[in-house]
């Protein structure tokens, strides 16, 4: 039974894993598609079609630190699953390392250059999205800097666990607009979106739960995969695997309703 119970959580953090790195690379896909098109063509206003406050004519700072952190979410969301692959861990420890530092490094400057741009630039939601995302970056600094520690600290157990929540917390972006999409799926419209103004209740509730939520999944999975017994390892690779599903649909939704149109039309 135990076996049994540890296969099925092994395979449903598998079958997640593979759902949300094929996600992610759509999402990587979309950001250098229309993003980068629009600035190799030197239509960088184009970019405001997506983004509240986004490009603005002479306005420097701000437009660098928007470009960089558009760059970095490219990097990042490449790497960082790469940084999971036990493989990896195992047969190229120098490039785990090396990758790991510099997805920590880009973590802390795309937070960073995120918070500067929400707060300079404005963003879609009002105050509880620039809220919501400031404390995302936050908490994305503080694990970044203990996964940090511990991984100098030779506390591996300990560094993956941190590593794994700044994962998380990093996603919360992908985890935004998979959720929205996964809602509105399911609602069969955009429901409490909030219209023009996007800033409805769910709109206000997500700008908190779509990095709040996963982290919380991430915690009981940790918990059923050092503690927990045959019956609570069962009953998480069941949430994990009905979890994912909703990932799918909602990355399904996502790629269909908002990234491909804009790839297509670059």
């Amino acid at each position: 039974m135990r076996s049994a119970a540890n296969k099925a959580l092994k395979g449903s953090a598998i079958f997640w894993y593979v759902t949300a790195v094929i996600g992610q690379w759509l999402f990587v896909a979309y950001v250098a598609s229309f993003y980068g098109g629009a600035a190799m063509a030197g239509n960088f206003e184009r970019w405001n079609e997506v983004l509240v406050g986004g490009y603005v004519k002479g306005g420097t700072i701000g437009n660098v630190a928007l470009a960089t952190h558009l760059l970095l979410a490219i990097i990042i969301t490449v790497g960082g699953p790469l940084q999971l692959i036990p493989y990896l861990r195992a047969r190229a420890l120098p490039f785990h390392r090396w990758n790991g530092r510099l997805y920590l490094l880009t973590a802390i400057v795309m937070s960073l250059t995120g918070l500067y741009a929400v707060w300079t630039r404005g963003t879609a939601g009002g105050f509880s999205m620039r809220f919501g995302i400031s404390i995302n970056a936050v908490l994305i600094v503080i694990c970044v800097a203990m996964a940090w520690r511990y991984a100098l600290a030779r506390k591996i157990a300990v560094h993956r666990r941190w590593a794994l929540r700044a994962f998380i917390l990093v996603s919360g972006v992908w985890f935004f607009r998979v959720g929205l999409m996964l809602w509105i799926i399911a609602n069969s419209g955009p429901v409490g979106i909030g219209g023009k103004g996007f800033d409805g209740p769910f709109v206000r509730f997500w700008a908190y739960g779509c990095y709040l939520l996963p982290l919380a999944v991430l915690e009981l999975y940790l918990l059923a995969q050092g503690r927990s017994g045959p019956a609570g390892k069962l009953a998480m690779a069941g949430l994990l695997f009905v979890l994912s599903a909703g990932v799918g649909i909602g990355i399904f939704g996502a790629f269909m309703g908002m990234w491909l149109p804009r790839m297509a039309g670059g």
